[in-house]
């Protein structure tokens, strides 16, 4: 059996991966599963992708393996695409759910509900060695609330109603969240690469 190693330590990231790549028959390793620790790789890029293939290439190249690393985040047009590759370290280190949150709803204070127009992203890198890196995108788009609402998910699910919900994706049950988010989207469209080679 094919095995392929996600670049995470994020165990709700680690079962939706591990529940894909079962359909089609390869072995998902995590950075949990390893005996010794990885080091975190320092994401410099400018862009989504950059970021996913800084991880997927650098581990790639320690393990001698296939290696699957994603880069994902919130990008608001009211605010020039902000947070964007920022989102998990927005309101600065260590990273903060919550206070990221509050500089965000803070910042979309004097922006009318018709222009909280928003997506998360996320971009998918597989890199192995001597071989070209291959990326996967996918969108979730929706709109920004202006207070937090519901408990489950992390990141900025509380303040982000996807597009035909009425509901913030923090009160959607997990499987519903997974059933239409970017995440989800993006490995549909790696599913469509494998399936067409």
């Amino acid at each position: 059996m094919k095995q392929i190693l996600i670049a995470t330590k994020n165990k709700g990231k680690i079962a939706e991966f591990k529940q894909f790549f079962a359909t089609v028959n390869v072995e998902v390793v995590s950075l949990l599963d390893l005996e010794e620790p990885v080091p975190d790789i320092e994401e410099t890029g400018q862009t989504f992708e950059e970021n996913a293939a800084l991880k997927a290439e650098e581990i790639a190249q320690m393990f001698n393996i296939a290696v699957l690393a994603d880069d994902s985040g919130l990008i608001i047009d009211a605010l020039d695409g902000r947070p964007g590759i920022f989102s998990a370290r927005y309101a600065g280190e260590p990273t903060d759910d919550k206070a990221n949150i509050r500089k965000v709803l803070d910042e979309l204070a004097e922006i009318p509900a018709a222009e909280r127009s928003a997506r998360f992203v996320c971009v998918l890198a597989i890199a192995a060695p001597n071989k070209a890196t291959v990326f996967y995108k996918g969108y979730c788009e929706g709109t920004i609330t202006n207070a937090e609402k519901g408990e489950n998910g992390f990141g900025y699910d509380p303040i982000f109603i996807p597009e035909g919900y009425t509901k913030t994706m923090a009160e959607l049950s997990p499987d519903e969240k997974n059933s239409i988010s970017h995440r989800k989207n993006a490995i549909s469209q790696l599913e469509k690469g494998i399936h067409s080679k």
